[in-house]
This record gives structure tokens, C-alpha cells and sequence, in this order.
């Protein structure tokens, strides 16, 4: 069937989308993009298994992302992307408020199940802010991640190119570069932006702590600043939580919106954060580095140390990943030097074996043996405990105990830390980084705030970003498939002695 081409503008109706189903055919990506909509009293069609009903009061209340209208007038203007004749082609892809994307899509075959849903992202055919009156600012804050600079140059190129805003800043030093008097928020341009996606680090910079919620919103206002968009963790979304919640009670037309950064991938709800495949794929070279070095010497170790304070997925990916690691140590699995399970016994297994032995540890893992070190640790300027290090504690016990046992070993320590977090993102991340940022402006234009945007099973969604501040750190589950996956590869023990 002919498709009228100008006319393919996604609307929020029934027929509507049924009409395109038909019209496109089953085998086009157009078709699978769009919801599967049931006319009511229908059969279910052939082929599909399972009828799903949305629970609008419980989504409405719990997963719906807050709106700027919810406390202050806004008007509705139509978007830019209708009216603008050089970005028309996106006007054909509206999604409308009541596209959802499933949380939890494991199904049972002979009993009913559940799931949450989040809001679709993605460009609405009518705005809240006209482009005129938008003054944005654009905020990194924390540690360094692959992919900071490539996000801050999306949400630029998508206010600007897309909707026409001509005001976009940027905030120096993080949180603290509101109101600190030594710093200068920067007017952004074309011309400062254009090439940032090349290189790591934060070209606004970036720090730790510096949350004062008064003085933010109070500069937020001398600024004049509607469009807030906070690049963090979790730490950074609580944060961004009590400016939010500021906003809101000083009844302020402002939008914030997050975009979850963690290079330890320890965000919940999403599948994987930004910078965290960039970072698997570097922590390659230092591991393929300890595997040429313990290789090529009589009973050679090669130790590396890899980031991750809480949970080990950067350690379980990258050995998954690498398939030359023998041992595995993350925060989420404790383990044992001595005895006949301990690790002390199985590197000596391995040199029996093949005459090296290649290990893989996370900076939180064994914090448990470090009970004493730990209690003279302090903190950082964002509250966390400092931890010591526990790549140089491993590489001195493993020293003493083959020399006390008159072992000969040689043992290599690589610390790659701080080299895997400052490189420029790899293709699989630029490519996120650009839909994040993109996702952020189209719902900030929208006129949603205290959103967080991330990719929930291959879509992107907006989650109340009360949903990531309050919720715990995503850890490795050492009963799941994955990790008995990184067990089977490295061929280790449970490290753990019989009681």
C-alpha cells in the first residue's frame, strides 16, 4: 500500500496506530516501534500470547515523571519540530504521554505477571517552553566517566539545532559552580562544542560535593536559568532531588532533569549507564598486559585493580569479556587468603597448572580484611568513605606467603583506575550519549521535570528521579546467571573454607 509520507506524524489514537500497523507491514521497524494497541471487547490476534492492561492510577502516581504545569502555568505551543521546515522529518515521530516501556518483561506462560512502566522519551508534539524563553544550563558533577563531554555537546545541538533555543551555559566545577564566586558560568557556542566528543574528561569540569540547595536555586533565579540539566550519580540525583523539591515549593517555572553517570554501572532500573562499555573495553589492555607479563616469567602473577567501590560489574564484565582472568574479586563475593579453599591455594593450583596465574580484583572487594585500615580511613567531599587499597594490600600478602613458603613468584601490579574513566567514549556509548542527551531535551521542552532519563530494556524512558535517588546501588547478585557465567570462565572457587 502507497504511505503518504508527510502525513506519518505519530498521533496518541487508536485507530490511528492500528491503521499504521496495517499500513507499514510486520516486518518493518516502523511497525515494532509502535504500541501493539487492543481495541477494547477484541480478540487477541493471532500469534500473540499475552493481552497486557495498564493500571493508569498506579502509573500515574508512582511512574509518571512530574510536570513543571503540576504547580505553575504553562502554555502549549506547538513544537519546533512541526513548524521548523529543516526538522520536519522528526515531526513525523512524535511519542505521546501514554507510550510506555515495560520494566519487568519476563513473562510466565501459565500465570498471569506484573511489571512497572516509564514514560516513553522522546520528541512531544507540543511543548512548554517556547525556544525564545528557554535559558538553559548544563551541570557535571562527580567522578570522570567516559562520554561527559559527548552528552554536554548533544543536549547543546539539541536545544539549539533542533528547537531553536539560542541561550544554552555552562556550569564550571559542578554543583558549586552556581554560586562560587571564583568560577564564571560560560555562555556555549558552536564553536567551543563542536569537537568536546573527542576527548574524556568534562570540559566544564567536574567535583565532588558543593551541594548548598539554597544558594543553587537563589542563583538559579539571578540567572534566569528554566532549563537545568544535571549530569551524576546517584549521590548527585539526591542532590538534584532537594533542587527539585526547592523549585517546586518556591513554585519556580524550571525544569530539572538528570542523566545518570556512574562508570561503575551501579545505577538501578537502567541497563547500563554511559562510559561503562568504553570502560570494559579499556580495563582490556591492563588485563591483556598482566596476562603477557605473568606468562612470560617463571610462576608470574599479573594483578590488576579496577574501579568499582561497591559493586564489581566492571571487573565481572571485564573478565567475562577478556577470557584471561583466573580470579575475580568483587565487593558482592567475599573471599579467603588461606586454607585449602582460600586464594593463597588456588594460585598455587594454577601455577600446577599452566605456570601463571592472572587476577582480576575490585577496588571494594575484601574490605572485610581490612577491618583495621578502614576504621583510620575518612571521606571524601561527597561523604564516601575512603577505601584503602586493596590491590597493594593482595600484592603484599600474596609476596609474604609464597616467601614464607619459599616459593619463587613474580608478581606484576597494574592500576588502571584513573586511565579507563579519562578516554573518549567508543562508538556503542557515543551513540547513547547522543540519545541521552536528546531524550533529556525533548522531555525538558515538554515541560516534564525531576525526570531522569535512561535506556530501560533498549528504550529510552523517563524515571521520577525520586526513583534513583532513593533506591540502592545495583550490585553483581552472586546467585545470578552472569556471575556463575565469570566463575565457569575463570574455572575459581568460591574462595570460601568449610565451616
Amino acid at each position: 500500500m502507497a504511505q503518504n509520507l508527510g502525513a506519518l506524524k505519530r498521533m496518541n489514537t487508536e485507530d490511528y496506530i492500528l491503521q499504521r500497523q496495517e499500513e507499514m507491514g510486520e516486518d518493518s521497524q516502523a511497525y515494532h516501534d509502535l504500541p501493539k494497541i487492543m481495541k477494547p471487547g477484541s480478540e487477541a490476534k493471532e500469534g500473540f500470547s499475552k493481552v497486557l492492561q495498564s493500571n493508569n492510577e498506579m502509573f500515574h502516581q508512582y511512574q509518571y515523571p512530574p510536570k513543571v504545569s503540576d504547580w505553575k502555568f504553562c502554555g502549549s505551543f506547538p513544537s519546533p519540530l512541526t513548524t521548523n521546515p529543516s526538522r520536519a522529518n522528526l515531526g513525523k515521530t512524535f511519542v505521546s504521554n501514554n507510550e510506555t516501556v515495560l520494566v519487568d518483561i519476563i513473562g510466565h506462560a501459565s500465570v498471569g505477571t506484573i511489571s512497572r512502566e516509564f514514560l516513553r522519551a522522546g520528541p512531544r508534539e507540543y511543548v512548554s517552553y517556547h525556544p525564545d524563553h528557554v535559558k538553559a544550563a548544563i551541570v557535571t558533577c562527580g567522578g570522570l566517566c567516559p562520554g561527559l563531554n559527548s552528552v554536554v555537546r548533544e543536549i547543546f545541538t539539541s536545544l539549539t539545532s533542533l528547537y531553536g533555543v539560542k541561550e544554552v551555559y555552562g556550569v564550571p566545577m559542578g554543583f558549586r559552580g552556581f554560586y562560587a564566586t571564583e568560577f564564571s558560568i560560560k555562555k556555549l557556542d558552536y564553536e567551543y562544542i563542536d569537537t568536546i566528543h573527542h576527548e574524556g574528561g568534562s570540559v566544564l569540569g567536574s567535583s565532588r560535593g558543593g551541594h548548598d540547595t539554597k544558594l543553587i536555586v537563589d542563583a538559579i533565579q539571578d540567572f534566569g536559568f528554566n532549563h537545568i540539566y544535571i549530569i551524576g550519580g546517584d549521590g548527585t540525583h539526591r542532590g538534584a532531588m532537594k533542587i527539585f523539591d526547592e523549585l517546586r515549593e518556591r513554585e519556580l517555572k524550571v525544569t530539572i532533569c538528570g542523566i545518570p553517570k556512574t562508570i561503575d554501572n551501579d545505577i538501578a532500573l537502567i541497563d547500563k549507564s554511559f562510559g561503562f562499555d568504553t570502560a570494559v573495553e579499556e580495563a582490556q589492555r591492563a588485563i591483556r598486559s598482566g596476562k603477557v607479563e605473568a606468562r612470560s616469567t617463571v610462576n608470574g602473577i599479573g594483578l590488576i585493580k579496577l574501579m568499582g567501590r561497591h559493586s564489581g560489574m566492571i571487573a565481572m564484565y571485564s573478565c567475562l569479556a577478556s577470557r584471561d582472568v583466573n580470579a575475580c574479586l568483587i565487593p558482592e563475593v567475599p573471599f579467603e587468603l588461606n586454607g585449602s579453599n582460600g586464594l593463597f591455594q588456588y594460585i598455587q593450583d594454577c601455577f600446577d597448572r599452566r605456570g601463571h596465574c592472572v587476577i582480576v580484583v575490585a577496588e571494594g572487594a575484601g574490605m572485610d580484611l581490612l577491618q583495621e585500615e578502614l576504621a583510620k580511613a575518612g571521606t571524601d567531599a561527597s561523604g564516601n568513605v575512603k577505601y584503602p587499597d586493596i590491590g597493594l594490600w593482595l600484592k603484599s600478602k600474596i609476596n609474604e606467603h609464597f616467601a614464607a613458603n619459599k616459593r619463587e613468584i613474580n608478581l606484576k601490579y597494574i592500576d588502571p583506575t584513573y586511565m579507563i574513566r579519562t578516554v573518549p567514549p567508543n562508538a556503542n556509548d557515543q551513540i547513547m550519549c547522543s540519545l541521552l542527551g536528546q531524550s533529556a531535551v525533548h522531555g525538558a521542552m515538554a515541560g516534564f521535570s525531576g525526570f531522569t532519563v535512561g535506556l530501560v530494556n533498549t528504550h529510552y524512558v523517563m524515571i521520577p528521579m525520586e526513583d534513583i535517588a532513593n533506591r540502592g546501588r545495583s550490585k553483581v547478585d552472586p546467585h545470578s546467571r552472569m556471575w556463575h557465567r565469570v566463575a565457569a570462565t575463570t574455572g575459581q572457587p568460591n574462595f570460601q573454607n568449610p565451616k
